[in-house]
């Protein structure tokens, strides 16, 4: 995965930089890294192998996934799996929860983009 940084320097010309993701683990099988620092904006790897129990978002959240895949469980038992391209929006920070396992071989590398504690948008209200 490459993250390319385009900017104007001082000559008044475009330049790129690649920027190295600094992982940090977090001792669940998953690392995070902020991809902006001070945006919020946080790129995590989670292990092939590794699942989460009932659980909430943490914030309200649009959640990219670049490779990988995972499965996402509900109260009712309907389970979707979220694949490259796909887009999670996260907003059961209260209630039962839900569950997340990874599905190999290859790690899942996700953006979580936070949205806020504002209501859905306008365009989904009724």
């Amino acid at each position: 995965m490459a993250i390319i940084r385009i900017y104007a320097g001082p000559d008044g010309a475009s330049h790129f930089e690649e920027i190295e993701p600094r992982w940090e683990a977090l001792g669940d099988r998953s690392e995070r890294a902020e991809l902006i620092p001070g945006s919020g904006i946080v790129l995590r790897r989670f292990d092939p192998a590794r699942s989460n129990p009932w659980h909430h978002a943490p914030g309200r959240a649009a959640v990219f996934t670049l490779s990988g895949a995972v499965d996402i469980e509900i109260g009712d038992g309907t389970v979707r799996r979220l694949g490259p391209g796909d887009i999670l929006i996260a907003e059961d920070r209260t209630g039962q929860g839900h569950v997340t396992r990874e599905v190999g071989p290859e790690p899942r590398v996700s953006i979580f983009v936070p949205l806020g504690d504002g209501g859905p948008s306008p365009a989904h209200r009724d």
